[in-house]
């Protein structure tokens, strides 16, 4: 079947966006075809768009990005046992060149969780790929454990405020960085402490951490080293940390990649059903060339505060 998609057919900048219909390919027994009714922006998204990951990802044109889908279930594969057309459901899709800012998406039937009855598409297509980094950050490399102290860099970002509500769900003592304007909102989160980055050097009020979540690199991840107690960690999503400034702290140091996991992902749904963990919303825009040309220039002013969603009508 085919559906109408935002699409590039090269890399570049935001220029290259275009509105385009696609040809999906046959059902394997094992998938489901979802009709969207939201997906959200990453920065993993433009910085495909641009070109940056081409060698790992040797796609041809054209290529849909986007990999947070919510939905219905339209059809179902013939060995689909668990899901059944009609069940509202949101993912982390495998990453592929057919991606989520498309009116219908094919996501494999194990990476699939239930829609939260209690929140909207758009609070559902927030969460899969910034949920899943915070919670696989925070616990399958981060080890966090309860009464430990953690520090979240960029907070009041889609990763970040997951990281938060996971982190203090947890029992953990949460410090996090965002300029003034969000500091209600972390401390609403469950931060227990907010840092101004403007005007305060985390090396002059933070010692002896022992999770630092790193969402910016460069500088600030080298400095996160001076705030982490021997034998911390230092978890990265923005790249390879400095091995050597690991080594003198005796600490564990590493970049990391998400695994779209549906069971870890059943699992946030079940905090977000119970009120336990919010997803925030800081903006929507519509599934068109303008509306996702917007989202873009937004999500790289890398000032947003909460997710930005596309809605699919």
């Amino acid at each position: 079947m085919q559906t109408k998609a935002v699409i590039i057919n090269q890399y570049g900048n935001k220029e290259v966006l275009e509105e385009g219909t696609v040809t999906l390919p046959e059902l394997g027994e094992h998938q489901v075809l979802v009709r969207e009714k939201a997906t959200s922006i990453n920065p993993i998204d433009w910085k495909l768009r641009e070109g940056y990951l081409k060698q790992m990802f040797d796609w041809e044109f054209p290529i849909i990005l986007g990999w947070d889908v919510a939905g219905i279930i339209e059809k179902t594969g013939s060995a689909v046992t668990d899901w059944k057309v009609g069940d509202e459901v949101f993912s982390r899709p495998d990453t592929t060149k057919l991606g989520t800012y498309a009116e219908y998406t094919i996501v494999d039937d194990h990476l699939l969780a239930k829609k939260p009855a209690n929140i909207s598409f758009a609070e559902a297509a927030a969460v899969p790929l910034a949920g899943l980094t915070a919670y696989q950050a925070l616990f399958d490399h981060g080890k966090l454990e309860k009464g430990q102290k953690v520090l979240i860099h960029a907070g009041a970002g889609g990763v970040g405020s997951f990281a938060i509500q996971l982190a203090k769900e947890a029992g953990a003592y949460v410090y996090t960085t965002a300029s003034p304007k969000n500091h209600d909102l972390l401390q609403t989160l469950g931060a227990d402490e907010v840092i101004d980055y403007h005007t305060t050097d985390i090396k002059d009020v933070l010692k002896d951490i022992d999770l630092v979540f790193d969402t910016i690199g460069g500088e600030t991840q080298n400095d996160s080293f001076e705030v982490l107690k021997e034998n911390g960690r230092l978890i990265s999503i923005v790249g390879e940390p400095d091995q050597d400034k690991a080594k003198e702290k005796n600490a564990e140091a590493k970049g990391i990649w998400l695994q779209p996991d549906g069971n870890q992902l059943s699992k946030l749904a079940d905090l977000l059903e119970k009120g336990k963990m919010k997803s925030i919303v800081g903006s929507t825009f519509p599934l068109s060339r303008k509306g996702v040309y917007d989202a873009h220039a937004l999500s790289e002013t890398h000032h947003a505060a909460g997710k930005i969603v596309i809605s699919i009508d």
